[in-house]
């Protein structure tokens, strides 16, 4: 059996609801066990599993969605640094949009930038900026979604189809080199696409735990995005996101 067609059996063994073990994996597919750990990590790469100590399990997580404090207490610290990083690539003059979400949130808190307009589906990230004499603050409208504070439907997609941006900072539950970025709303993932389509850069930011997850709602591929910003990646997963020509900053 070739390399690629006992990664796809693993695969659809794991996808199936299993559970399963390197040392099981070896002697079914009659392969070493150091064998199996490069096809475990290589899927894990991918986005399709995670691995467990002496085995793998699923990685989909199609169906959770955590609320807004949920994710405010969660990886406080990386999100902050992530903020202060991106926030950094806003200049004098830009026209930006900023997605809803607690790391897009620690964006709002460290701009520095003057005579800058802010587009934004986020109740939380308009009052965050509302007290800020060098931002203007144009708030899409729309339904508020209370498990995010995320302003969404017809409404927001219409307003930000009427503006060009320079940059988009956007959120997302789920980076996956196969499977793209992902989040489990298929209403807020409209919402991110339209961000996309009206920005000349468009940029991610993620904390680390989200790479090789995969949620229920594509929002792009991975191809469509110009930036990755998070707190840390490994120089081989790096690798192969630039590969796509996505430049990954940390």
């Amino acid at each position: 059996m070739f390399a690629e067609e006992r990664k796809s059996k693993i695969a659809q063994m794991i996808k199936s609801g299993q559970s399963v073990k390197v040392s099981e994996l070896a002697k079914l597919f009659g392969v070493s066990e150091s064998t199996i750990r490069r096809d475990l990590a290589e899927l894990e790469t991918l986005g399709i599993i995670k691995r467990t100590h002496g085995g793998a399990v699923n990685n989909f997580l199609t169906s959770f969605e955590p609320s807004f404090a949920e994710k405010e207490d969660k990886f406080a610290k990386e999100k902050e640094y992530i903020g202060k990083l991106a926030a950094s690539f806003i200049h004098d003059g830009d026209t930006i949009i900023l997605d809803s979400g607690t790391t897009t949130q620690y964006i709002a808190r460290n701009i520095t930038a003057k005579n800058v307009v802010i587009i934004t589906n986020s109740v939380n990230i308009a009052y965050e900026l509302s007290n800020n004499e060098n931002v203007e603050v144009i708030i899409t409208g729309g339904v508020i979604r209370t498990k995010t504070k995320a302003l969404v439907g017809d409404i927001a997609q219409n307003v930000l189809k009427q503006f060009r941006v320079d940059k988009a900072f956007v959120a997302a539950n789920g980076v996956s080199i196969e499977f793209g970025v992902t989040t489990p709303s298929h209403v807020e993932a409209a919402i991110k696409r339209a961000m996309i389509e009206n920005a000349k850069e468009v940029f991610l930011v993620a904390d680390s735990s989200k790479f090789g997850q995969v949620t229920f709602s594509l929002i792009c591929p991975v191809q469509r995005l110009d930036y990755i910003i998070t707190d840390k990646m490994d120089e081989r997963q790096k690798s192969e996101y630039e590969k796509l020509g996505v430049k990954v900053i940390t």
